[in-house]
């Protein structure tokens, strides 16, 4: 019988699409990065999806962010995109956690829930306790690194990360990782060398935030502001889905 995911099921099988639909997939950072794997994640079938954020859509989100539209600027990312998600296939359960992951936020959450975890947050520190969580757990977890000032999106790879290179947030992630014994991760990191953002205050949120009212971690208060567009991290954050769409149909799809 046909339904919405058919022509998926025409390259994966009945039972891979069958194993997708009881996988639980967290997603940690839904912006331009992440927010662009939950929606891949929802379109291939996963039946169960966590979506940790504690962000509000803002204005200067709608270059970018697949869950950003004009109706949706000053809602909570997570309420958005379970909005749309379940718009595109309300058989799909949705977890919201409006939640900015750190280490002493980390107890809110139970990895061995998940089958397969994402981490597309910007803080160092958020990232490694996301990924020391999900190895505790024996859970798989794939790393989004800097997407961030790039402009090429044909640069980016797939690759464990002491194999990357020129992208500054994996140096840093792969000394921290070595300090903590971690042996493997696979990232998703660019070649590119970043871009220096023109630095013209009339248009940096440093000097005129626009984060709706309640936002907690407002742009006047964050360390840097990176510039974006809409074809980079949106590239990102599909290499993440595919890969991990990969990962958990591996042992149902077989090829010549």
């Amino acid at each position: 019988m046909l339904n919405q995911f058919s022509r998926t099921e025409l390259l994966f099988g009945k039972a891979a699409m069958e194993h997708l639909r009881q996988c639980r997939v967290a997603v940690f950072g839904i912006g331009g990065v992440g927010g662009y794997a939950v929606e891949a994640l929802a379109r291939s079938g996963v039946g169960t999806l966590d979506l940790i954020d504690d962000d509000k859509i803002c204005l200067t989100n709608l270059n970018r962010q697949i869950f950003a539209t004009r109706s949706t600027v000053g809602k909570e990312k997570v309420a958005a995109a379970k909005a749309r998600i379940q718009d595109i296939c309300p058989e799909i359960t949705v977890h919201t956690h409006s939640c900015f992951f750190m280490p002493d936020t980390a107890d809110q959450f139970d990895f061995h829930d998940f089958d397969y975890v994402i981490d597309a947050i910007d803080t160092v520190t958020g990232k490694l306790e996301i990924i020391l969580r999900a190895k505790a757990a024996g859970v798989p977890v794939i790393s989004a690194m800097g997407a961030g000032n790039k402009l090429d999106p044909t640069a980016f790879r797939v690759a464990d990360i002491y194999d990357t290179k020129v992208c500054p947030l994996a140096r840093v992630m792969r000394h921290e990782l070595r300090k903590r014994h971690v042996r493997d991760v696979k990232v998703v990191y660019s070649e590119e060398k970043p871009v220096r953002p023109i630095e013209d205050m009339a248009i940096s949120c440093r000097n005129h935030c626009v984060c709706p009212p309640g936002t907690v971690r407002k742009c006047t208060v964050r360390r840097d502001i990176p510039g974006s567009n809409a074809f980079v991290p949106s590239v990102a954050g599909l290499i993440l889905a595919g890969e991990v769409i990969r990962d958990l149909t591996a042992d149902f799809i077989c090829r010549d």
